[in-house]
């Protein structure tokens, strides 16, 4: 006699479509909240460091800090998605973000609030990996192409939204430039709880090992040659005992990390992702494109204030253009990919056009048209917006679902490493060309003492007689464009990689899809074992062997006898 398998239950019930866009909605918010947070101090800024008396390097490291943690978390939150709840990690790393927002706040030096944003990096790096990461599950890369607009729209809107708010808070007298900290907190508390309400995915446990070694490797080298960077020329020369010190620790300190990788057990970055062309090209332009969007974008508000002499709110809308653009690449190249089910033509089209305007603003001076330059942050962000979600897709297409938080999370991290590099070596490169432009103006004027160039000049602008406030608006303009040179070069490489890249046609299939499917296949193979095993199945086994002795005779006769 046999018996009919046992029915396997579903671990889990799929998330029906409105669930699955109730979700979105409540990801999207706290990925907004988590974006505005952190660009929301770059108007507010020159105010923060004018009024904490901090200077240049200070300036850079208040943002360089936030990148480097957000780097350093960004893989460790993508493998704790694979063993806990990732609607509790969301909400975790959403409340480390308005934590830190609240310390930052709260600071009285410029260190203080180095180190304060250091704690709101950790949160950002969660949203940063996790955000994708939920959304992969949810979709899949065909489907995915359609919600690219939104994604990037909101992306854009807090890159944009950020400053603008940082702006008029800084203007508003009683208010201070402290509640551009505070401002977020109630969004995040509204995030959270939509977030609770509306996500539901299964928890998938299996043992996750978190490689802790490498992540603190990674960080100490990356920081190491940033500090490198940031303080050569100034603190030391760059020929000197202490410079090859620092470039030779930072060295052995990522050969370590890589040493240590190749042998993790869990490795926060996963040395055989890269055997995939599609990931290596990926992270690559990834980093290019770190280093060109971050390091470039970062200085605008500062040239807007500094350089044109407008207010924190004006420099806030003056960057929409740059948002405007991006919204209506980043639509219309989603809902075509989604449509065609091919990628590649738009990411090359969308690097191209991203170096051509990093290009353009290269050009730009102290004195530039206003709707010259409009037109060059509108073609700058034609190219954001078709290139940074798209090269993300591109590496979830290829990947196994197992291995979908972890490729996430590495093309991530390589873009959040490129920003912290790209911010510091702009940062250090327009240090360095300001206060050689302020010497040289100084000097014109009969004046030869620069004292401590470009950083004293922007600690105490407000305070300087007029000819020297000009020389030093002056030098800041015409020393921008040269981060925006550095920033098309960068933008270069990242299009070349993207030219290599193989195209491979969208799957339809989300990530969570892809995992029943084969937990189903998994699960009704073990069935079928068990009962051969139980001795249920023989007269069909039986059956089956009769018809492949006569279809293939390689099969050796069975003797049913024995």
């Amino acid at each position: 006699m046999t018996t009919s398998p046992p029915r396997v239950e579903p671990v889990d019930t799929p998330m029906t479509h409105k669930q699955r866009i109730n979700a979105l909605v409540g990801l999207l918010l706290g990925m907004f909240v988590a974006l505005t947070s952190a660009t929301i101090v770059s108007n507010a800024l020159p105010t923060i460091i004018t009024d904490l008396h901090g200077t240049q390097d200070q300036y850079t490291w208040v943002v360089t800090a936030t990148l480097l943690a957000s780097t350093a978390a960004t893989p460790i939150w993508g493998k704790l998605s694979d063993v806990f709840s990732k609607k509790l990690l969301v909400q975790l790393s959403l409340g480390v973000f308005t934590l830190g927002s609240v310390l930052s706040g709260l600071s009285t030096s410029v260190s203080m609030l180095i180190g304060f944003r250091v704690v709101q990096g950790l949160g950002l790096g969660g949203m940063q990996s996790l955000v994708m990461i939920v959304i992969a599950s949810m979709f899949s890369p065909r489907e995915r192409g359609r919600y690219q607009g939104a994604i990037a729209g909101v992306m854009s809107i807090a890159t944009v939204a950020g400053p603008l708010m940082g702006g008029v808070i800084v203007d508003t007298s009683w208010l201070g430039w402290r509640w551009t900290f505070y401002v977020c907190v109630p969004l995040a508390v509204i995030a959270m709880v939509v977030v609770q309400r509306t996500l539901n995915l299964p928890v998938i446990r299996r043992e996750v090992h978190i490689d802790y070694a490498g992540a603190l490797l990674i960080s100490a080298g990356v920081s190491t040659i940033l500090i490198w960077v940031t303080l050569a020329g100034k603190n030391f020369d760059w020929a000197s005992a202490t410079s090859f010190g620092l470039v030779a620790l930072g060295l052995v300190l990522l050969a370590a990390a890589v040493w240590v990788e190749s042998r993790a057990k869990d490795p926060i970055i996963p040395l055989h992702l890269f055997k995939e062309r599609t990931t290596t090209l990926a992270t690559i332009a990834s980093i290019a494109v770190g280093v060109a969007l971050f390091g470039g974008a970062v200085f605008l508000g500062q040239y807007f204030q500094i350089a044109r002499g407008y207010s924190p709110t004006a420099a806030g809308l003056l960057t929409l253009p740059m948002v405007f653009g991006a919204v209506v690449s980043a639509t219309l190249s989603g809902r075509l990919i989604t449509k065609y089910g091919r990628w590649k033509n738009y990411l090359l089209a969308g690097s191209v056009i991203m170096a051509i305007g990093f290009g353009l603003l290269s050009t730009i001076d102290a004195h530039t048209n206003m709707a010259v330059l409009s037109g060059f942050l509108f073609a700058l962000g034609l190219g954001m917006g078709m290139t940074m979600q798209n090269l993300v897709l591109a590496v979830q297409n290829t990947v196994e679902p197992r291995n979908l938080g972890a490729a996430t999370s590495t093309v991530t991290f390589f873009r959040s490493l490129g920003g912290a590099a790209g911010v510091s070596v702009l940062g250090a490169v327009l240090s360095s060309h300001v206060t050689d432009l302020i010497g040289q103006g100084l000097r014109a004027i009969g004046i030869t003492q620069t004292g401590s160039g470009g950083g004293a000049g922007l600690s105490n602008l407000n305070e300087l007689p007029a000819p020297i406030a000009a020389i030093v608006r002056g030098a800041y303009g015409d020393g921008t464009a040269r981060i925006f040179l550095v920033s098309m070069a960068m933008a270069v490489i990242g299009t070349i990689a993207v030219l290599f890249i193989k195209e491979v046609a969208l799957n339809r299939l989300s990530g969570e899809d892809q995992r029943r499917a084969a937990q189903t296949a998994a699960d009704s193979a073990d069935a079928e074992l068990t009962q051969v095993l139980a001795g249920e199945n023989l007269d069909g086994m039986d059956a089956d062997l009769d018809r492949r002795e006569v279809i293939d005779p390689a099969v050796e006769p069975v003797d049913r006898k024995s």
